[in-house]
């Protein structure tokens, strides 16, 4: 009889392109996966994977497989859901998504609610970027993510994940105290078209919204400094060396010399949602994890 669980780790080395890869979003070692699809090599009695260069590509009896195994695990999982629906029993550990300032200002006290409403669930957070957040929950290694986007930059959803949106997030532009904007209740981007910015990495959802926001003028923004962490952007406006777009959420206390102004054309603003499979929409456990980080959500965003 064939495996299901070394089904998935099969699919994961399809959605993730290496074994390596698979193995980091299924938590397993690369060894583990390697075993597993040799297991299924030696049920079916073909071959699943061949060397391409440094990585691997599925065979043709491989990519058959994976074609039916993805509607056979989604059929598995939509049977364990409603068996633990049917028990009623809110146990187990959901593994979850979620962009940095997210796990700030959200997960982070929504893990304490969970503690209390269902505490034989386990909320397992990973910090991972939006985009990759929600191929995440689509392939099966992570059950549920915490993600947003800026308007109107798209997010895609796939069409078997349910979306639930918990609020909106602005940001502001962050200036040092004796900086000539400093002083403004709200700015536009006119106001900042020659300044040089701190940003987040390339291809992340925020640089992405920055780009827009200046395409909209015409213009590229001058870009000084690229860090991954917010934190580091504060920094940088604290001594006065570059200006920032951060968002509220997570943002916590800003130093005395570092001056939030709202930015209003455009206002720079992103949805927070909830994504899961639909297949796993009656395990109890989900449930319970995603009324947390909603009633956790409510505190933080502004409601949609």
């Amino acid at each position: 009889m064939i495996d299901p669980v070394a089904l998935r780790s099969l699919v994961a080395v399809e959605a993730h392109g290496s074994v390596g890869a698979a193995a980091a979003a299924l938590d397993y070692t690369p060894s583990a996966v390697s075993q597993q699809i040799k297991r299924l090599e030696s049920q079916t009695g073909v071959q699943l994977l061949e060397r391409h260069g440094r990585g691997v590509l599925l065979t043709e009896a491989g990519r058959t497989l994976t074609d039916s195994a993805r509607d056979l695990l989604a059929h598995l999982e939509r049977l364990e859901s409603r068996l633990h629906d049917a028990s009623g029993a809110a146990v187990g550990t959901v593994r979850l998504a979620t962009f940095a300032t997210a796990y700030r200002g959200i997960v982070v006290g929504a893990l304490g609610r969970l503690r209390t409403a269902a505490p034989e669930v386990t909320l397992r957070p990973d910090e991972i970027d939006p985009w990759d957040a929600v191929d995440a929950v689509a392939s099966g290694s992570h059950d549920l993510a915490l993600v947003h986007n800026w308007e109107p930059l798209p997010l895609a959803i796939p069409d078997h994940l349910e979306v639930r949106h918990l609020g909106r997030d602005r940001a502001d532009v962050l200036v040092h105290a004796g900086h000539r904007l400093a002083g403004r209740t709200s700015i536009g981007v006119h106001d900042v078209l020659d300044e040089s910015w701190a940003s987040v990495a390339p291809g992340s959802i925020c640089h992405q919204w920055l780009l827009k926001m200046y395409a909209d003028v015409g213009r590229a923004p001058r870009i000084g400094h690229l860090a991954l962490e917010f934190a580091t952007h504060v920094a940088l406006v604290d001594r006065g060396e570059a200006i920032a777009l951060v968002p509220r959420l997570g943002r916590g206390p800003l130093p005395g010399r570092v001056v939030a102004v709202p930015i209003v054309d455009p206002v720079s603003e992103r949805t927070v949602s909830l994504v899961w499979r639909r297949t796993m929409t009656e395990s109890p456990a989900l449930a319970a994890s995603v009324e947390a980080l909603a009633a956790e959500g409510s505190r933080e965003l502004v409601t949609v």
